[in-house]
């Protein structure tokens, strides 16, 4: 049977409908007018002709950026961090999570290991003693040295282990009784029905090290071994030291700089850089609520 709104709920759906599209509005104009921007010519943006269409559309800046070495680089060298980041990162927090799941009855030291680990989300050494970490373990100037420091996200941790400790216990008792142990338990029991959570958690992985740009610029001591967005904000931050450094490419690319300036060519580098985000999340959106609040809420 159809229930007939009231006048007020009607109003008031109107009015919610409204607020998100302009909530939305403010999230997604930036985008295009980045997009915009960024095939654009030179003459239109410093003229501030760009709106949410392209002026004297070309392409010049992607081509300028993706004959450009050094972005090429950088590229590679986040998607390699991604990568390996988001596979340590979700392996272990399965191992973290796993135990700490299980009641005190299978897991006495549970809460030892439950407060060791919540402890460091209230306190942290800081910046300093992080840094001399990794310079006294020898991980300066490598791929590790942006990995390793991030390995265990807690909160990812938490969100995990409470998806899995509201999971019917029965689930494993009946794995036991078949002779299954705890690894063959996990892997073919556990992980399967844990799919909205591991979703959500590699989602979080994948965003924090696709976008982190900080530990690139204190861990890594020159530009060639920067992840792309400590690269894409040493460029926006100092655009002029690009286009020096853009003055020795080959003639044939030289002669894109008569067509494109410091704002398009940064548009259209973080407009690639927005891509694997814009890529993957909506194969994961899916879960994302799913996992997230019922891994927050239980236990």
């Amino acid at each position: 049977m159809k229930i007939k709104s009231s006048p007020s709920r009607k109003i008031f759906l109107v009015c919610n409908f409204i607020f998100l599209t302009l909530i939305s509005l403010t999230c997604i104009l930036p985008f295009i007018n980045l997009l915009a921007i960024s095939f654009s010519s030179k003459t239109a943006v410093v003229s501030n002709q760009v709106s949410f269409w392209p002026v004297e559309f070309n392409t010049a800046a992607y081509t300028f950026i993706l004959d450009n070495n050094q972005f090429l680089h950088s590229l590679l060298i986040s998607v390699e961090r991604t990568l390996l980041g988001v596979a340590v990162n979700l392996l272990l927090i399965i191992l973290t999570a796993y135990p700490l799941s299980k009641s005190k009855q299978d897991f006495s030291a549970r809460s030892v290991f439950s407060w060791f680990f919540v402890v460091t989300i209230l306190f942290n050494g800081g910046l300093i003693p992080g840094y001399l970490m990794v310079k006294w373990t020898g991980l300066m100037d490598s791929i590790w040295a942006l990995i390793l420091p991030s390995a265990v996200n807690v909160f990812n941790i938490l969100v995990v282990m409470n998806y899995m400790r509201g999971l019917p216990k029965e689930l494993e008792e009946a794995a036991y009784i078949d002779g299954a142990g705890h690894i063959s338990t996990l892997v073919r029991v556990i992980l399967p029905v844990c799919t909205p959570t591991l979703a959500t958690v590699t989602l979080f992985a994948f965003v924090f090290h696709w976008n982190s740009w900080f530990d690139g610029m204190i861990y890594m001591s020159t530009t060639s071994r920067y992840p792309l967005q400590t690269y894409l904000q040493t460029v926006v931050i100092n655009p002029e030291a690009f286009f020096r450094n853009a003055t020795n490419v080959s003639s044939e690319l030289s002669r894109y700089l008569e067509l494109v300036n410091a704002r398009t060519t940064n548009a259209a580098q973080m407009f690639l850089a927005m891509i694997p985000i814009l890529l993957v999340y909506p194969f994961l959106q899916k879960y994302f609520t799913t996992g997230l609040v019922m891994g927050s809420v239980k236990g």
